[in-house]
């Protein structure tokens, strides 16, 4: 049976390689978004909005094309060049027809009609140019398209798992739920989002976790606008879940200290059932009124959130005394007093660069030591909240050892009351045990996720 999908995207890109102003709307998009390597799903949004012309299937279209833009800029240029045999910038219009050969959405012979400068067929044949690469960095930052800096980070943290993983993270991420334990289990999600005439799959490590098969508006769903679901990442639960696992209490007292707009806020609600107290915090309090409303739709009723100012960090990580850390008053009269504190700290996201693909040509290398010391203050501030025995859990989303080895290793090294937990004793499973034997990664090419990582240290 034909993929219906396919046919359409094909009829598509044909009209796109005729001209007509679904392709001019698309280089439109494509070269604002390399003028600042904004988020692209938010100029996706501003455009469908404007643009009530575009129905839904040209909305798929064209934003898997302008994600596809990004995601395999160095493998198209590579590609026209060969084309060209020049080393030139490529024209936009050239960029836009070089995916969509690659893609096998429209042929050589007909990109040659639009553009007669051009070899096609040698654009067509540049994977096999980039298979006989024999530096594993140039090969790696050619096949997924990442700036060469990237691609050395990768091999010197991932050695021989380097490429797979590169490769992994630039691919199309599935479109993933997690179920509301509040309202419903899985299977009964299942059951009404069929009724919605929804496919669906379970997902493969976690319980809660689904898999959306059918093409829709997630948020125009009934089970969403509900509260039975929301939208979160397999890997991601599976972090929210660590924050909960094996603790001595079913009533626990939680922070979790860089909550934005409360996805694993409320996953942790769920799994405690609403029992004991979570305290949300962000230096963005735009983000915190999103978890209040998400957390209302959900039937949240154990979690409150508090906003902190931007120069908290700076009055907390020195170890001032009661009354003189600048926390607000919800937070600071929890000092020495949290079971958990659950840090899901600001990184370089390399580990969602299938969600957000256009991080890789916004991010620097000097960033990195940025974000480092950023972690590392708020974790030096998150400690002083833990009761003795108490978890204090870091989480990012990003895969590089700079950013997570490094800076747990250094705090560990500063603090002698602190001690690290192994994830494999406290989660009662090894599948996402990190080759250090302690701390938590889970991975796209491995388990099918988001880029993940944690460790819990625990106050002795």
């Amino acid at each position: 049976m034909p993929d219906i999908d396919r046919l359409a995207d094909k009829k598509l890109a044909a009209h796109v390689a005729d001209g007509g102003r679904l392709r001019a709307l698309l280089l439109e998009l494509w070269q604002r978004t390399r003028m600042d390597w904004g988020f692209v799903t938010d100029r996706l949004s501003t455009t469908f909005r404007k643009e009530t012309w575009i129905g839904s299937h040209d909305r798929r279209f064209i934003g898997e094309t302008l994600y596809g833009l990004v995601r395999h800029m160095r493998r198209v240029n590579l590609a026209l060049e060969r084309g060209t045999r020049a080393k030139r910038t490529p024209r936009d219009l050239e960029r836009l027809l070089a995916l969509l050969v690659l893609e096998g959405l429209i042929t050589p012979e007909r990109a040659a009609r639009e553009e007669s400068g051009i070899d096609w067929r040698a654009v067509a044949g540049v994977d096999d140019v980039i298979a006989k690469e024999r530096k594993l960095v140039t090969r790696i930052a050619l096949a997924a398209s990442l700036p060469d800096w990237l691609a050395q980070r990768l091999v010197s943290d991932w050695g021989d798992e380097a490429e797979a993983l590169a490769l992994a993270l630039n691919q199309r991420a599935p479109m993933t739920v997690r179920a509301n334990t509040l309202m419903l289990d899985r299977d009964a999600l299942v059951a009404e989002l069929a009724r919605e005439q929804l496919r669906t799959a379970p997902a493969s490590w976690c319980e809660t976790a689904l898999h959306i098969e059918s093409r829709t508006n997630l948020f125009g769903t009934q089970s969403f606008k509900r509260g039975a679901m929301e939208a979160q990442d397999e890997g991601s639960q599976l972090l929210a879940q660590l924050a909960t696992a094996s603790l001595a209490t079913k009533s626990p007292t939680i922070v979790d200290l860089c909550a934005g707009a409360g996805g694993k806020t409320l996953a942790i609600a769920a799994q405690l059932g609403n029992r004991g107290r979570i305290v949300a915090t962000d230096v963005d309090a735009r983000k915190l009124d999103e978890l209040r409303k998400r957390a209302r739709r959900a039937t949240v009723s154990n979690t409150r959130a508090v906003a902190l100012d931007a120069e908290w960090r700076a009055r907390t990580s020195g170890g001032a005394t009661v009354g003189q850390t600048g926390w607000p008053e919800a937070l600071d009269e929890l000092r020495g007093k949290a079971d958990v504190v659950f840090v899901d700290a600001p990184c370089s996201g390399v580990g969602a660069l299938r969600r957000n693909p256009e991080a890789r040509w916004r991010m620097r290398e000097e960033d990195l030591a940025t974000f480092a010391a950023r972690q590392r203050e708020i974790l030096e501030g998150a400690r002083h909240l833990l009761a003795p025995g108490g978890r204090l859990v870091y989480g990012t989303c990003t895969l590089l050892a700079v950013e997570n080895e490094a800076v747990v290793t250094s705090l560990v090294a500063a603090h002698a009351d602190l001690s690290r937990l192994p994830v494999g004793e406290i989660m009662g499973r090894t599948d996402f045990v990190a080759r250090d034997g302690t701390s938590f990664v889970a991975t796209p090419h491995k388990h099918g996720t988001d880029g993940f990582y944690a460790a819990v240290l625990v106050r002795r």
